[in-house]
């Protein structure tokens, strides 16, 4: 019905479709969201570093799961990158499967917001002049501790 993923490698857009079709399901989507070059500051990004929680984050994903189970009678696949992701690549992978194409849309939707809201993963921009800074000026508090 679901699978949910972290990772440090490139993410697989197949295989996350694949995880939420079946003959049940008469609408699948999915959303791609890529590292852009455009950036909080002047100078080009060439990446994006991403760190987290991780224990907390894949609780997170797995209550996601079961909530737009609940909600939209869908089967969701969530894949997000870890570690440093070039300009280009992908950095997070949702699908969403459902019976009809509307519940399908809506499910994904609803995940990717709450994703973007939620999961306890943050971004530091890599600048091609080799700065690097916190996505929106933010330095997520467990770091600031370090």
């Amino acid at each position: 019905m679901s699978h949910r993923s972290l990772s440090r490698r490139p993410l697989d857009a197949a295989a996350a479709i694949a995880a939420v079709s079946g003959p049940g399901h008469g609408g699948a989507t999915i959303f791609i969201g890529t590292t852009r070059e455009e950036g909080e500051g002047p100078d080009r990004v060439v990446a994006l570093a991403y760190d987290g929680y991780e224990e907390m984050a894949e609780a997170l994903v797995a209550s996601l799961v079961a909530e737009v189970h609940a909600r939209f009678a869908a089967a969701l696949c969530v894949m997000h990158r870890l570690g440093e992701v070039p300009a280009g690549e992908a950095s997070l992978v949702v699908a969403a499967g459902a019976p009809h194409r509307a519940a399908a849309f809506a499910a994904c939707r609803f995940a990717v917001e709450a994703i973007k809201h939620d999961l306890p993963i943050w971004k530091q921009e890599i600048r091609a002049d080799g700065t690097r800074g916190w996505r929106d000026g933010v330095t997520p508090t467990i770091l600031r501790r370090q």
